[in-house]
C-alpha cells in the first residue's frame, strides 16, 4: 500500500467513527489534516481492539501488545499497517510524542481490567491516559505558542472525555463499564443496579445534570487554548469543542437520554455549530 492509499484509509476511519472530531479536522491545512487523520486512526484502532471489535481469535491484551509493537515499528521506520504507514509519513513533518500513543494504549488496557471507579480523581487519571494523551498528540501537530497550551489542552481533552462518559452511560453499561464514580452514585442515591437496568428517576437525572455541569466547567477552563494555538488550528479546535459542547447542551434538555440511546447531532445541527462559532468564538 502506498502513502496516499494509507492516508485515504485513515480518513475513512476518521469520518466513519469520529464524526464529531472530523467536523473540525476538515478545516485544517492538508498536511496537518492528514497527520490528524493518521493519529486518530491509530488511537481508534486501539480503542476498537479494547472493545473487541477487531480481534476475535486472540485476547484483547495480545491485540493491544501487537498494536504497540506496530507503533514501535512505525517509529523505527518499518510500518506494515495502512495506519502506521500514514503515521510514519506524518512523523516526517511533526514531532508527535510516541509516549502519548503508549499512554493511550495503556488506557485501553485499563478498560480491560477496570470497569468501576471509586472517586473522580481516579476518573481524571483515566482521562489523562485516554484523553490528555490525544491532546498532546494534537498539539504537536497543530502547533502552539507557549507551554500554557498544554494545561489548557488537558482541560479541553478532559471536557471531551467527560462528555463521552456522560453521553455513553447507556452504551458503556452494555460492556459492563460504569465510569461515573461510586462516590457520586452514592451522593445522588443512585444504585449501580438502576443504571444497569436503565431505570429512570429524578435522582438519576440530577446525577447526569451534575456530570453535564462539570464537563461544561472544563470547556470554560479550556477557552484560553484558542489563543495559544497556531492560527490555522484555532477554528478547527473551536469547532471540535463546539460540537461536543452542543452534544452536552442537547443532553441537558433531556438528561435521561444518556441511558436510553447515544445522543448525536444531525448534519444540520453541525452546520449550526460552524455558523455559531464563526459569529462568536466559544466552546460553551
Amino acid at each position: 500500500m502506498n502513502v496516499e492509499e494509507a492516508y485515504a484509509f485513515c480518513r475513512r476511519i476518521t469520518h466513519k467513527h469520529g464524526a464529531n472530531f472530523s467536523v473540525g479536522f476538515r478545516f485544517l491545512p492538508r498536511v496537518k489534516r492528514r497527520a490528524v487523520y493518521a493519529a486518530y486512526a491509530y488511537c481508534r484502532w486501539a480503542d476498537d481492539i479494547a472493545d473487541e471489535d477487531i480481534v476475535s481469535t486472540v485476547s484483547v491484551r495480545e491485540g493491544l501488545d501487537a498494536w504497540q509493537a506496530e507503533l514501535d515499528a512505525c517509529y523505527a521506520g518499518r510500518p506494515t499497517h495502512a495506519i502506521t504507514i500514514a503515521l510514519a509519513d506524518s512523523l516526517q513533518h511533526f514531532r508527535i510524542p510516541k509516549s502519548a500513543f503508549v499512554a493511550l494504549i495503556n488506557g485501553c488496557r485499563q478498560d480491560t481490567t477496570t470497569t468501576r471507579y471509586e472517586t473522580f480523581d481516579e476518573v481524571l487519571r483515566y482521562c489523562d491516559l485516554v484523553a490528555t494523551s490525544i491532546s498532546d498528540i494534537s498539539l504537536s501537530i497543530f502547533g502552539y505558542r507557549t507551554d500554557a497550551a498544554l494545561v489548557h489542552g488537558r482541560n479541553l481533552a478532559t471536557a471531551l472525555q467527560l462528555t463521552n462518559i456522560t453521553r455513553d452511560i447507556g452504551d458503556d453499561v452494555t460492556r459492563d463499564r460504569i465510569y461515573i464514580p461510586r462516590e457520586e452514585l452514592s451522593r445522588f442515591n443512585v444504585r449501580e443496579s438502576e443504571i444497569i437496568a436503565r431505570t429512570e428517576s429524578d435522582r438519576l437525572r440530577s446525577l447526569i445534570e451534575f456530570q453535564i455541569e462539570r464537563a461544561e466547567s472544563y470547556f470554560r477552563a479550556a477557552e484560553p487554548l484558542l489563543h495559544e494555538l497556531a492560527f490555522d488550528a484555532r477554528f478547527p479546535t473551536l469547532l471540535m469543542g463546539g460540537v461536543y459542547a452542543t452534544v452536552l447542551a442537547k443532553l441537558r434538555r433531556d438528561p435521561l437520554q444518556a441511558v436510553r440511546a447515544r445522543v448525536s447531532l444531525t448534519s444540520l445541527q453541525k452546520v449550526g455549530v460552524v455558523a455559531a462559532r464563526m459569529v462568536r468564538p466559544h466552546f460553551v
